[in-house]
């Protein structure tokens, strides 16, 4: 077994957040995807409810518009020599009062993300999806909101893009920022580069 791999299973037995305080209120899943041939990982922001029941990342209509911004089907997707998928909270976090995901959990990241970008040589390009993503991997590069950072996209590289996240809550987002089409247009351009695409149907839409 690969250091990579033996990292992926060290955290998929992760516990942690179950014994904070205030513990997690559901039973710990860490759900991520990688291998050592992965040319493409994305940094998103935690499993929902589906990804949660299910152990498959992005298994939700958040899943469908990324893989549309992408430009590939499911198959080609959760290909993980062609996506990695490790986002900032490993675990669903569970839910706020009002119904919506409360944010990743704050020990997660801290303890997973460096030892991931010490071991994943292979990654070419790197998604940070939302926020929280930004934030934690750009630092002080990040703009002053989601949205300066967003547009700023050539301004960290060809090896970095920060996106916002494909939740529906950000429809009048995406909307407003008739930009953002250009950013998807350079995104597709890079992902056709990067990955092997599988014709399969794998009965996810």
């Amino acid at each position: 077994m690969s250091q990579l791999q033996a990292l992926v299973e060290t955290i998929r037995a992760c516990d942690v957040c179950a014994h904070s305080s205030p513990p997690l209120p559901v039973e710990p899943n860490p759900i991520l995807r990688a291998t050592e041939a992965s040319k493409v990982r994305i940094i998103s922001q935690a499993p929902g409810t589906l990804a949660h029941a299910s152990t498959l990342p992005f298994n939700d209509p958040s899943g469908r518009r990324l893989r549309d911004w992408l430009g590939v089907n499911p198959a080609t997707f959760y290909d993980a020599d062609n996506f990695a998928i490790t986002p900032m909270g490993f675990c669903f976090p569970g839910q706020d009062a009002k119904g919506g995901d409360l944010p990743p959990r704050s020990e997660c990241a801290p303890l997973w993300q460096a030892r991931l970008d010490e071991q994943m040589h292979g990654v070419e390009l790197t998604l940070l999806v939302g926020m929280y993503a930004v934030k934690h991997h750009l630092g002080p590069a990040a703009k002053r909101t989601l949205t300066e950072t967003v547009r700023d996209w050539r301004g960290y590289g060809p090896g970095v893009m920060p996106l916002p996240h494909p939740s529906w809550r950000n429809n009048a987002w995406i909307k407003k920022h008739d930009w953002f089409a250009e950013e998807l247009a350079e995104l597709r351009r890079r992902i056709d580069e990067l990955v092997t695409r599988d014709d399969a149907d794998i009965g996810i839409r």
